[in-house]
């Protein structure tokens, strides 16, 4: 387990569930170090750079695709749905910037995602955002995930960002 103060435990805890809980964090990796390259305050970005890739650009849409590769895989062996929502969250934002001024900035308000299908190792995924509204405070957008092989649907996300400075109303 990490170092450190040990978690407070209720009482009326049995001793024995504690322990299954620990060993089951301990054998997740919960308490392993972040490899170095991972470690840099910026290391989620290099994780997903690597692995991510802009197919095309077009005013209100974006088409990407991901490649499945072993520092985006769950203990399961399929993506980590951090590992989506991490990208979801660029590629909306990168989908909203299409149909924005250069001087407004985002704030992400909302971010729900879809498990649908997992996607294993090696596997290729084509990701497509459209922008589904726009307007002075709000842009929404949709990010659809599909296996490349077999055009299945995996994920989906929509985004919300507000605008920011907001409109007086």
């Amino acid at each position: 387990m990490a170092t450190g103060a040990p978690a407070k435990v209720s009482p009326d805890v049995p001793r024995e569930r504690v322990e299954v809980m620990c060993r089951f964090f301990e054998n997740t990796g919960v308490s392993d170090p972040i490899p170095p390259p991972y470690a840099a305050p910026d290391g989620y970005s290099d994780l997903l750079r690597v692995s991510l890739k802009a197919d095309q650009v077009r005013r209100g849409k974006v088409s990407c695709h991901l490649s499945v590769g072993p520092p985006l895989l769950n203990t399961y062996g399929g993506l980590h749905g951090g590992a989506v929502a991490a990208v979801a969250e660029r590629v909306a934002i990168g989908c909203a910037r299409t149909v924005m001024r250069e001087d407004k900035e985002l704030f992400l308000g909302e971010l729900s995602i879809s498990y649908l299908s997992a996607a294993p190792e090696n596997s290729e995924l084509v990701i497509d955002a459209s922008v589904v509204r726009t307007g002075r405070n709000v842009t929404v957008v949709e990010v659809n995930f599909k296996l490349k092989k077999s055009e299945k649907l995996a994920f989906t996300a929509r985004a919300t960002f507000f605008n920011m400075p907001l409109a007086k109303l």
